[in-house]
């Protein structure tokens, strides 16, 4: 062990065997309030004891309100290498760490602020686990093992936030256990299955690798009826045991349509993606966001996750809009197209809910229609009102939305709330 032996201006190292020495000088040259200053940096050290961590602080980390409780963790596949990630996720602030493949871990956002990793997310009940989580990218990919330095990284940043939250093993959750889809053209409900991210985190194996011991035994909110299951193959993965042969077997021929298997099941939200690409079976090509008739895909068409795009790829809500994201409003909302959560920005500058619209204006809707599914409409900004007494912390997240009097839209990491203009119409996720 070395210790920092400050004298006469100059900075010595000096090992254990000189510890009692360099206490005698730090009495005789009165510094004892230096010697105490590395010694607390010495007990951060015995802290981050077993990681090699980094700060790689996010542009946005002190934008980012403090959570007000944490009861999970959440643990997500980069689905990309560490470079390019690292990148991503500091740009837009979405996660608190990520893990590299040789072990080395980079702090994010700081533990205790709310960072944008889970998106639309349900557990138990509660939604938005944004707001109650901390959330760990892995680079790698959802169907393949992490790498040893990974497994022994992973342990040791669990075990201590495990302690710091008093965080039991059966609330560290894969992504995919808890994020959900809204209702589309393929669901009419909202359900589970929309992301395999850390699938293989939920098994029982691969658990016990990084310490985890206990695990869910099932999801309650597909029990309980708030959720259906969309995706029959993640949820043998997360809460059956199937050996890794036979899912691997599973997974054959999995990015090809084909007769029950459509482009949602193999893309899942990122089906209209641009950087999701179509190969036809002629050889011509088409990214997600180039097609618009879904029904007119042929069968044997392949499909590729994930093309290298400019960095829009991050998992944030949006404005769909009918003609681009669907060709009408059921095929965008399902059985959410006339809720009061769905909301709808005409082409005439007017903005209804779906339970103030009739149902053959709803099946009428023109293209360019914008719409937001599973939002509350939070009323206006007023000098009395401002975007925080509306929607508190969430004021300023990516997935909360404004429009302006001019009728622009914009998201809540856009806003500044000392300049947002009275008359600005909020929405928010519950």
């Amino acid at each position: 062990m070395y210790f920092l032996y400050f004298r006469g201006g100059n900075i010595l190292v000096i090992q254990w065997g000189g510890f009692m020495t360099c206490l005698m000088h730090l009495f005789r040259f009165k510094i004892i309030f230096m010697f105490l200053l590395v010694c607390r940096c010495s007990v951060g050290m015995l802290f981050a004891q077993g990681l090699n961590i980094e700060s790689r602080y996010s542009p946005l980390n002190s934008k980012r309100s403090p959570r007000k409780s944490t009861q999970y963790i959440i643990l997500h596949t980069t689905e990309g290498g560490g470079k390019g990630s690292l990148n991503k996720l500091r740009k837009y602030g979405e996660a608190h760490y990520m893990l590299d493949v040789d072990g080395k871990v980079y702090r994010i956002i700081e533990k205790h602020r709310i960072a944008m990793h889970a998106g639309r997310s349900m557990w138990n009940g509660q939604t938005n686990l944004d707001n109650i989580s901390i959330g760990i990218e892995i680079v790698g990919y959802h169907d393949k093992p992490l790498t040893q330095a990974q497994k022994q990284a992973l342990r040791e940043l669990l075990r201590q936030l495990k302690v710091i939250y008093k965080i039991p093993d059966d609330h560290v959750l894969p992504h995919s256990m808890v994020a959900y889809g809204r209702p589309n053209r393929w669901h009419s409900v909202s359900h589970r299955g929309r992301k395999r991210c850390a699938m293989l985190l939920g098994r029982d194996d691969y658990r016990r690798e990084i310490g985890l011991l206990s695990k869910p035994a099932f999801d309650p909110d597909v029990r309980s009826g708030r959720l259906k299951v969309a995706d029959d193959y993640l949820n043998k993965v997360l809460f059956t045991v199937i050996p890794i042969p036979v899912a691997i077997q599973e997974q054959v021929g999995a990015t090809m349509i084909a007769r029950g298997r459509s482009a949602w099941d193999i893309a899942k939200e990122n089906y209209n993606s641009p950087g999701t690409v179509y190969i036809f079976p002629n050889g011509t090509q088409k990214r997600g966001n180039e097609i618009t008739d879904w029904n007119k895909i042929p069968p044997g068409t392949q499909v590729r996750i994930g093309e290298a795009l400019p960095e829009e790829e991050q998992e944030t809500e949006k404005v769909q809009v009918i003609g681009k994201d669907g060709s009408s409003a059921a095929e965008i909302a399902g059985s959410a197209i006339s809720r009061e959560s769905t909301i709808y920005f005409t082409t005439d500058g007017q903005v209804k809910q779906g339970n103030e619209l009739s149902a053959e204006r709803l099946l009428s809707l023109p293209k360019g229609t914008g719409m937001l599914v599973g939002y509350v409409h939070g009323g206006v900004i007023r000098s009395n009102r401002r975007s925080f007494d509306i929607c508190g912390p969430r004021w300023n997240l990516p997935t909360t939305f404004y429009r302006l009097p001019d009728g622009s839209i914009r998201s809540g990491d856009e806003m500044d709330e000392r300049s947002i203009p009275l008359g600005t119409m909020v929405f928010f996720q519950p």
